[in-house]
Parts: C-alpha cells; sequence; structure tokens
C-alpha cells in the first residue's frame, strides 16, 4: 500500500496515481465542469480570464488541454503549442501531422520488428525440434 500526503491539503491517502486525495480530487473535478461550462457560455475569454474568474491556475487550465478535456474553438484566439513542432494547437499534445508521423514512424518500427522475428524463426527453425542441452 503507498501511503502519501494530498499535494493541495496535505493529508495521508493511498496513493492511486493522482497526487491528490479523494477530497480534493472531487473539488478539482467540480472545477473542471465549471470551468467547461463557462468556457462554453464564453467562447472568446482569453485563458487569463477564464482562470481568473473561475479560481483555477492557468497551469490547470493547460493540463485538462493537453488531456484533451477541454478545448477551445479557433475564434476564441487561444491556443497551446505541439508539445513536438511548436505550432498552434486547439487541444491535445501534438498537432495532426506531428500525430501522423509518430503513427506512421511506429507503424514502420513495428512492422519491422515483425519481419526480423518472422525471419529469426525461420533461419533457426529448419523443421527440426530443439532441446536444451544439445
Amino acid at each position: 500500500m503507498d501511503v502519501r500526503n494530498c499535494k493541495k491539503c496535505g493529508k495521508l491517502f493511498n496513493f492511486t496515481g493522482e497526487p491528490l486525495c479523494p477530497a480534493c480530487a472531487k473539488e478539482l473535478e467540480a472545477k473542471f465542469f465549471d470551468v467547461r461550462t463557462y468556457i462554453y457560455d464564453n467562447p472568446k475569454a482569453s485563458m487569463s480570464t477564464v482562470a481568473e474568474e473561475m479560481d483555477v491556475p492557468i497551469q490547470q487550465i493547460k493540463k485538462w488541454v493537453r488531456q484533451e478535456r477541454l478545448a477551445f474553438t479557433k475564434d476564441s484566439g487561444i491556443s497551446i503549442e505541439c508539445e513536438n513542432c511548436g505550432r498552434a494547437i486547439l487541444t491535445g499534445r501534438y498537432c495532426s501531422e506531428c500525430k501522423k508521423k509518430m503513427t506512421n514512424q511506429f507503424s514502420s518500427m513495428y512492422q519491422e520488428k515483425e519481419q526480423q522475428h518472422a525471419s529469426g524463426i525461420k533461419a533457426s527453425s529448419k523443421g527440426k525440434m530443439r532441446f536444451l542441452g544439445e
């Protein structure tokens, strides 16, 4: 059992991946829904205005945007940077081009590994069963 202190209130709690106790996590989740409603009602509000009006740090709003829990419209003027190339995006961690490149790289690496694995099995088997100690 992993017991830690809550990042916000300092109380001890069973750590399950989130650095907040259940009470603070519930409070943060309620703040998220309030922020989401505020952005929906005020689509052209700046991120600093949202943070100030809703009493939430800008970093928390950016975290929700990176987690794709919040997204802004194109005409809102709010954007964050792609973590790979720096291009302005509205939600997530990467722009669509960087996502596509990463997907292609992972696919080609997977196919290469599969080919190596398949050729390795064919070369070593030669139709015989192998036993340890032979």
